[in-house]
């Protein structure tokens, strides 16, 4: 009996082990997961900046939002990440495991930029909204000062 139990208790610390490390692979990002497919997985949306335009992963879910664009070594031209939250906060954000140097806009309901921020990758650096705001828009370090796109401008094709 003692060893048909000890034989139990190995199985489910087995099975246990096993589960953990299956879960555990949907954490790892995609450059380690072998399996992770290739490209956005997050449905995307076009975007304007006066005449420039913007596609824009959207990450809508806690989820999308947490992870952002963690783990990217690479953004395609003109490519970002737009975060939506369910109301307008004030919304902070760092770089925790973000390897590019990216530029943020935070955006109110009717398109206008608040304020942008340039954050450098690797830091826990607070960016925050100067008001309460539904939505963030991440591109390339630089890319709105670039086209010259202000707080004050309108970001088009939110809604």
């Amino acid at each position: 009996m003692r060893k048909m139990l000890l034989r139990l208790k190995q199985r489910s610390r087995a099975a246990a082990l096993f589960v953990f490390a299956a879960s555990s692979l949907a954490y790892l990002p995609a450059a380690v997961s072998q399996s992770a497919p290739a490209g956005p997985t997050l449905p995307v949306k076009t975007l304007t900046a006066g005449m420039h335009r913007i596609q824009a992963e959207v990450a809508a879910t806690d989820a999308s939002r947490s992870r952002g664009l963690m783990f990217r070594k690479e953004l395609a031209p003109n490519h970002g990440m737009l975060f939506v939250f369910d109301q307008a906060n004030v919304q902070c954000f760092w770089m925790r495991n973000t390897l590019l140097p990216l530029s943020i806009a935070f955006i109110l309901d009717d398109g206008t930029i608040t304020n942008i921020a340039d954050m450098a990758p690797m830091t826990e650096n607070s960016h925050c909204s100067t008001a309460p705001v539904r939505y963030t828009l991440e591109m390339e370090q630089g890319w709105f000062a670039k086209r010259g796109i202000t707080a004050g401008k309108k970001i088009t094709g939110i809604q």
